[in-house]
């Protein structure tokens, strides 16, 4: 699980775990839940595995909306679910390219090393990958 800012800038990217795991478990496991259900007042724009959290949340993590209709949808809900599919997908364009960020690291891209060390290998991009943000967005000395 990975957390960027508004910027696109890593926040947080979670230690991995062993086997399937479903994200929305993953995120209940690591306390997000009780973390955001009594905690500060922000909005997580998430993708579809962790819909069902925002209830649990009082709607700090806001999804994909769910498809009502299976089959024979009218045409209006159509419209509608497209628009606000397409409107969430545009405000969370910026999580989708500080995760691709983390992505780019050969490290990550192609993992040749053991398993049992890819939990370090991620948490160690994602703590290079912040601190190179971060410079970057430090004002240039001036001598």
């Amino acid at each position: 699980m990975v957390v960027t800012g508004g910027d696109g800038r890593v926040l947080f990217c979670s230690p991995t775990q062993h086997g399937s795991c479903a994200d929305i478990t993953h995120a209940r496991q690591l306390g997000l839940v009780r973390f955001l259900a009594g905690g500060p007042a922000v909005e997580i724009l998430a993708d579809a595995g962790y819909q069902g959290l925002g209830a649990q949340t009082g709607g700090c993590v806001v999804t994909p909306p769910h498809r009502k209709f299976k089959k024979n949808a009218p045409d209006w809900y159509e419209e509608m679910h497209e628009r606000q599919r397409k409107a969430h997908s545009s405000r969370r364009i910026r999580v989708e390219h500080g995760i691709a960020h983390l992505k780019y690291w050969r490290a990550l891209a192609r993992h040749l090393g053991r398993r049992e060390h890819i939990s370090d290998t991620v948490q160690a991009v994602a703590a290079l990958l912040s601190h190179q943000q971060t410079a970057d967005l430090a004002p240039a000395r001036t001598m």
